[in-house]
């Protein structure tokens, strides 16, 4: 690892880039917010133009905290052209590095270790960096910034830290740049990694700058923090021994969904909102060819009354039948929710086994299940040809179902 070179290239202001450059628009001087204007004034803003944020406006705000700024443009969300963006983006970057090398951070942000590729461009790191941003900008119109270091936590640093306001919006850090560069920063949540909730509990201690935390009693750090107080110390004196090639494999593969709604649900209209939702992670459980062998479900309640809970229970037998995981989702729910306002819900299942292997059950009908579950299987291959609101219950007619919207919907928001 004593050869990495790690880039770390984050797209600038993507979603509201995306959206100037399919105006035409300069995306580093148009005023532009994205953010779903048909909804209530407290919807979330997505994402502000580098413009806006140069003006001290929030990447992250709601729509009534925006400030009133003349000539703002309002883009609504277009959540399925800003995935295909991306997938463009990485295929630029595989132009460069093979995938072993590329590691996808989120929908805007990649970390790629280039060390290995330097001698056969035959240029500098920086050399390196300008030319995949400027194959960026010439594809796509974006801009981009990009932190290079000797391992991923110091070039997510650089990038945050220096890159961002960099001429050519390159920031390269070594080593020799821990005590000069990284120590000074202050507050502490500026160092990657630290969220607002550590940055109290280390400012407790005495703990206000990178160099603070440096300094600190590691063995104290762990015993406050655990196995974080040692990753929080690492970091501090810049290092990171994490490696893009060593892919993580979870040990327990499992699948989730989840959604805020609009408004507040009754306890008697969530039960419909459960078995779309359980509708939806099934159709994903049967592609996968996977059966589940235990439910979660999260509730939580209005923020008038707060407060919820996260439950799980284990199946009988494992299964990938609506009905079957429905019926324990509703244990759940029935054991466990108040009746109070509801405002989120979420499902997850876990324990995921091969189709191939079955523990059968005396308390099982097995054909009548296989029966339904053929018909499922039909069903999704409609929906798949045919697009998901092709074929739905006919409780996606009442006025407290969301899957008609959601299934125009990527992440929350609209296509």
């Amino acid at each position: 690892m004593k050869n990495d070179v790690i880039f770390v290239i984050d797209m600038k202001a993507f979603y509201a880039s995306v959206e100037c450059v399919e105006r035409g628009l300069n995306p580093l001087t148009t005023k532009l917010v994205v953010t779903d204007t048909t909804r209530k004034e407290s919807t979330i803003v997505l994402s502000v133009s580098h413009a806006l944020k140069m003006m001290g406006v929030p990447s992250r705000c709601r729509r009534k905290d925006l400030p009133n700024i003349d000539g703002m443009i309002f883009a609504i969300p277009q959540m399925e052209k800003y995935v295909k963006k991306s997938a463009e983006i990485v295929s630029i970057f595989l132009d460069f590095v093979g995938q072993d090398d590329l590691h996808i951070y989120s929908i805007d942000e990649s970390f790629l270790n280039v060390g290995p590729y330097l001698k056969l461009y035959k240029c500098t790191p920086h050399e390196l960096a300008l030319k995949i941003l400027s194959t960026i900008q010439d594809k796509t119109g974006l801009i981009a910034t990009c932190g290079i270091g000797p391992n991923m936590f110091l070039a997510k640093v650089a990038d945050d830290v220096d890159a961002k306001t960099s001429k050519d919006f390159i920031a390269e850090w070594s080593y020799d740049d821990v005590k000069t560069k990284l120590w000074p920063l202050r507050p502490i949540n500026k160092m990657w990694g630290v969220s607002d909730g550590y940055t109290k509990k280390l400012n407790a201690l005495g703990i206000y700058s990178v160099g603070d935390l440096a300094t600190f009693d590691k063995e104290l750090l762990i015993d406050e923090f655990g196995i974080l107080g040692e990753e929080l110390y690492e970091h501090a004196n810049g290092r990171d021994e994490a490696n893009i090639r060593e892919k993580y494999i979870p040990l327990n593969k499992g699948l989730s969904i989840g959604q805020v709604l609009m408004r507040d649900f009754s306890k008697s209209e969530t039960p419909l909102i459960i078995k779309e939702m359980c509708d939806e992670l099934t159709i994903r459980l049967r592609k996968i060819n996977m059966n589940c062998n235990a439910v979660h479900l999260g509730i939580g309640y209005s923020s008038t009354v707060d407060g919820g809970f996260f439950h799980q229970c284990q199946l009988l037998t494992p299964t990938s039948v609506n009905s079957e995981l429905y019926k324990s989702l509703m244990y759940l729910f029935n054991t466990y929710c108040e009746n109070k306002p509801i405002r989120r819900v979420s499902i997850s299942y876990t324990n995921l086994t091969d189709k191939g292997v079955q523990q059968l059950s005396l308390f099982n009908e097995y054909e009548s299940l296989d029966d339904e579950e053929e018909m499922y299987k039909t069903l999704d291959k409609v929906m798949e040809k045919y697009g998901k609101n092709s074929i739905s219950r006919t409780s996606a007619l009442s006025s407290s179902s969301t899957i008609k919207e959601r299934h125009n919907q990527i992440g929350g928001h609209r296509k």
